[in-house]
């Protein structure tokens, strides 16, 4: 199976620093079922192709999976899996490409962040729905799509088409966000996996969806067939997409941390592989997920964390606030119903998540009033100094510290700290000593997949302690939620303040 990436940047080859794989170099990579190759048929400067080629060994895909497993015959050496783009596709590109995935590069920092002009072709890709369908589920995102039927036989056209089309998807995007569009997208359009599913297979999807799977408006037909029609599993992942249209795109709160797995949840994941279509989209409850959800509910840890952030900014009698890592603007929305609050700002490093923030909070970026509280929502980076920072009384970042990479910290806090220097700052972000409390959470993993640390209170309070006395502030810490005698709070505060 085949798929190639196609760029006409000014400087096309930088395709290679993005995908992190050399365009002069031909690479494989081995796969429990195959061999996975990455080559480049076009490199020039004014245009550059990547492709991944994935030799399926039949023999190998049967030897994955055991004797008990359903349907063990001879379906499952013969089938269209070595040749058709699908699961065993995607489960490549998150190996080959899980640098790229998450939206890293060190030589070019400013690259993943830049949308491109894209061309992603997959010659043969399984589509239960036919053409349309792969329109319904790429298009909303930005692409512009061609699905063309592949006929059963060139030769004997009154036989009529197959399952199967040719995609083109041509769009400027960024690279990481086509990347995990295709890897959640391949398989919802095959409506089959190749390999079990367990619990962690939402948190796959979550991560794979940030920033717009949440607001697509097929998001229960992808959901659903992307966990095969698992009622546990689809409920915890619509769940977890409403809450994440409510937190920092690059800082999301694990609701299914917080809220613990149900024996229904948990069981979900104990049963039934999924190599053949499920027919999930079709008769299943529509699970509904709100475009602009409510409030989180009223005890949540969620909820306590904003009314804490609320009520320090009080204390602190700051009436102009920045939010740094806005996401798609939960906190902003609260700071804009209070009216305490004269003069809010929100700063996040998506522009899909800034698309959402605009929409919550009805504010068109090109149209601006003098007298609107809201004085800017826009796109920029922690680590970079911005003039935009500036100008405010406090600035926010709630549950944002632990999605960046400890060597890059030091740059946060001299923007933060140093360069932007408002008179308060609010810090949250999880204790890692509560995570023991979280039944459905293995010893020694953090909360969520893109967290780069967790840090104990000891951890926390050496953080802070050395940072405000660096810049010349003074902090004090909060406990968020029920503060557990042994190991705390699960969500850690501190306030500085000039």
């Amino acid at each position: 199976m085949l798929l190639t990436i196609t760029t006409t940047l000014d400087q096309a080859t930088d395709l290679g620093f993005l995908l992190h794989k050399h365009p002069d170099r031909v690479l494989r990579f081995e796969q429990s079922f195959g061999t996975a190759h990455v080559f480049y048929p076009d490199a020039s400067e004014h245009r550059c192709t990547a492709a991944l080629l994935l030799d399926v060994d039949p023999i190998k895909l049967v030897r994955t999976r055991g004797r008990g497993t359903p349907d063990f015959s001879l379906g499952q050496y013969v089938n269209d899996r070595p040749y058709a783009a699908s699961s065993l596709l995607a489960s490549a590109m998150a190996n080959v490409f899980r640098t790229a995935m998450r939206g890293r590069c060190n030589a070019r920092p400013e690259l993943p962040e830049t949308p491109i002009p894209l061309e992603i072709v997959l010659p043969a890709l399984p589509c239960r729905g036919g053409p349309e369908q792969a329109a319904r589920f790429f298009a909303p995102l930005g692409w512009t799509v061609s699905a063309v039927p592949v006929p059963l036989d060139p030769e004997f056209g009154e036989w009529g088409d197959s399952r199967y089309v040719t995609l083109t998807l041509t769009g400027a995007m960024r690279l990481s966000d086509a990347l995990n569009q295709l890897y959640v997208l391949l398989p919802v359009l095959d409506d089959a996996k190749h390999y079990w599913l367990a619990l962690d297979e939402v948190d796959k999807l979550i991560r794979a969806g940030e920033g717009w799977l949440a607001t697509h408006p097929d998001r229960g037909a992808i959901t659903r067939r992307y966990l095969a029609n698992r009622r546990g599993l689809v409920r915890a992942a619509l769940g977890r997409l409403a809450d994440a249209e409510g937190a920092p795109e690059d800082a999301l709160d694990p609701v299914e941390v917080e809220e613990e797995p149900t024996q229904a949840t948990a069981g979900a994941a104990t049963g039934t592989a999924t190599d053949s279509a499920t027919g999930a989209a079709t008769g299943a409850a529509t699970e509904a997920v709100q475009a602009e959800p409510e409030e989180s509910p009223v005890g949540s840890l969620a909820e306590r964390r904003v009314q804490a952030v609320l009520q320090a900014l009080r204390d602190e009698n700051a009436h102009r606030v920045i939010d740094l890592g806005c996401g798609s603007g939960n906190l902003l929305s609260r700071l804009l119903q209070d009216g305490f609050f004269s003069e809010i700002a929100g700063m996040d490093v998506s522009y899909r998540a800034l698309g959402l923030a605009w929409r919550r909070l009805r504010w068109d970026p090109q149209q601006r009033k003098e007298n609107d509280r809201v004085r800017d929502v826009f796109q920029g980076a922690l680590t970079y100094a911005d003039e935009r920072f500036s100008g405010y009384e406090a600035a926010v970042l709630m549950e944002v510290i632990e999605h960046i990479d400890p060597p890059r910290l030091s740059a946060v806090e001299r923007v933060v700290f140093g360069h932007a220097a408002p008179r308060a700052v609010v810090v949250t972000t999880p204790n890692a000593e509560h995570n023991v409390r979280y039944e459905g959470l293995a010893p020694g993993t953090m909360r969520h997949p893109d967290h780069r640390f967790e840090w104990t209170r000891a951890e926390f309070r050496e953080w802070a302690g050395r940072v405000a006395a660096a810049h010349g502030y003074s902090v004090r810490y909060v406990s968020v939620g029920d503060d557990d005698p042994e190991v705390g709070a699960p969500t850690q505060m501190g306030v500085f303040t000039r």
